[in-house]
């Protein structure tokens, strides 16, 4: 009787779960660095990846796809280099190189056909189960982080000071779900489809408008790749429901609705968060402005923030909840990932991650790639109000290499839809 070696997919597996543990410490409220379970995980992760290479013959190396990380990796080398202050711009290029450069590529070496697919894409999904379940209770008993002076925004385990987390990670969930669902057919694609519906409740609990729009964003692109008359009538649908949501009853939940309401008042009358990120916003365009090629270097929209910053930007944002009480965290970001690699890496840098992530979109559509063109649409939109920071960027970081595998190696990994289908699942015509 043989033994059963286990796979090193269990590795990027391990690191998506160990970003759910409850975060322990408040970090350094200062400078954001703050070392995780699941950091910890993606170096042994990175390890693994690297005893895969070393161990792989010849015709097993990475595909050339996997180029596509090079120029990240040397034009954020490059930002460093150029940098005034390089000793202080370390931790951010170990972070920015971790995440989009060293985590996808290990994913990537790591995921080399259908069952190590399931068990990232099972770890994702089984991720998002317990951070909505937590989210919903948090929601439902008032133990959530708070807003509009009452906790009931759901943020799962990563709590306020990582309040995308939760949300970030249900939409993955339900992205992989849907994708499973759509490529299935009878009782396996109604248990699909029902429990990516179920995280939909979770997702409008965390009253995240921007993850709201980039779910909705992905879900159009998946459908249209799978049934474009499908599509149409989803946004037909869509279209209606939020007429009906802005100009009648509303929902009930006077939250639920102030939340929605705020979506098309961000341009004509934006609340102070929506403010505080315009002025972010027009801090990391002066920050390039004067750092055109090669940017401030990694972590200088930190440093030089306040030289560029307009007069109106508040001081911090305010979170609170039980586990962590009431913090007031300075904004050291522009919440805005194009932004932030703009200002602090320059043209060369933007253009690297632009090329990185058009790479990945144009092959995971030309692929049909659903869950891979869903997890990506999702994150060019996310991109536009967010950026890196939290436990959950590791998280993120897994999924960029899970749609890299995805593309990368279409043959070994699965079928057209990008997510092995189970044996005797079907798929539908």
């Amino acid at each position: 009787m043989g033994t059963v070696r286990p796979r090193p997919s269990v590795a990027a597996a391990c690191t998506v779960l160990l970003a759910c543990l409850p975060a322990s410490g408040r970090g350094d409220l200062s400078t954001g660095v703050h070392v995780t379970a699941a950091d910890l995980a993606s170096v042994l992760l990175i390890a693994v990846a690297a005893l895969v290479l070393l161990r792989s013959r010849p015709a097993a190396s990475l595909p050339v796809r996997a180029l596509v990380l090079a120029p990240v990796a040397g034009m954020v080398s490059l930002a460093a280099l150029a940098s005034p202050d390089l000793l202080g711009g370390l931790p951010g290029y170990a972070r920015y190189v971790q995440v989009f450069v060293l985590v996808p590529l290990a994913v990537l070496v790591t995921v080399r056909n259908r069952a190590d697919v399931l068990i990232v894409g099972g770890a994702l999904v089984g991720a998002a189960a317990v951070e909505g379940l937590v989210g919903c209770l948090q929601a439902f008993t008032g133990t959530g982080a708070s807003y509009a002076g009452e906790r009931v925004r759901a943020v799962g385990t990563f709590g306020a000071p990582d309040v995308m987390g939760m949300a970030s990670v249900v939409s993955y969930g339900a992205i992989i779900l849907l994708a499973v669902g759509l490529r299935l057919r009878g009782r396996r694609r109604a248990a699909a489809l029902a429990g990516a519906a179920l995280l939909c409740v979770p997702l409008v609990l965390s009253l995240s408008r921007g993850t709201w729009l980039a779910l909705l964003c992905a879900v159009l692109v998946m459908l249209f790749l799978y049934r474009r008359a499908l599509a149409a009538r989803l946004l037909l649908a869509g279209a209606v429901a939020t007429t009906v949501l802005a100009f009648g009853p509303g929902t009930g939940w006077d939250l639920l609705d102030h939340r929605l309401a705020s979506i098309g008042s961000a341009v004509s009358q934006p609340d102070r968060s929506v403010n505080d990120r315009y002025s972010l916003w027009l801090t990391a365009t002066g920050m390039w402005m004067d750092h055109p090629l090669t940017g401030a270097g990694p972590r200088g929209f930190a440093r030089l923030r306040d030289m560029y910053a307009p007069i109106e930007l508040s001081s911090g944002s305010d979170t609170d909840d039980p586990a962590h009480g009431f913090q007031r965290r300075p904004l050291l970001s522009p919440h805005n990932m194009y932004l932030l690699t703009l200002s602090e890496q320059g043209l060369l840098g933007l253009s690297a991650l632009l090329l990185f992530l058009g790479a990945l979109a144009r092959w995971a559509v030309r692929g049909a790639a659903l869950a891979a063109a869903g997890l990506l649409t999702w994150h060019l939109v996310a991109f536009c109000y967010g950026d890196i920071g939290g436990p959950s960027t590791v998280v993120m970081s897994v999924v960029l290499g899970l749609v890299l595998s995805l593309v990368a190696r279409p043959a070994a990994v699965g079928p057209s839809g990008g997510i092995p289908v189970p044996a005797g699942g079907g798929v539908a015509p």
